[in-house]
């Protein structure tokens, strides 16, 4: 099963990186201790709501782009991921699903 905890924290350090920020300059930017940040990137913490809003206010993107970590996984995570969906939709669902990845495929 995919970690959820340490794919949030891989998409918190993208994010970071991508500004090219340290860990330091997002800490002191969200007004919490650096250690913190470290925690929550190698998914050891489960940061509070009140935490998200001020993630989403530092790095300055909005609140779902926080949990857009599809592409974060690893291919055999990305499998399970796909395995759920198809698990869970209507058969209307999925027949439109094959016609977008067959495309893709192409």
């Amino acid at each position: 099963m995919v970690n959820s905890k340490k794919l949030f924290g891989i998409r918190i350090k993208s994010l970071r990186e991508n500004k090219e920020w340290t860990q330091e300059v997002l800490a002191e930017r969200m007004d919490i201790s650096a250690h913190y940040i470290s925690s929550i990137e190698r998914g050891k913490e489960n940061p509070t709501f009140d935490m998200l809003m001020k993630f989403s206010d530092a790095l300055k993107v909005d609140m779902w782009e926080l949990f857009d970590f599809e592409h974060e996984a690893s291919p055999r995570e990305l499998r399970e991921m796909l395995k759920r969906f198809v698990s869970d939709i209507d058969e209307e669902k999925l027949k439109d699903a094959v016609r977008v990845l067959r495309t893709m495929v192409r």
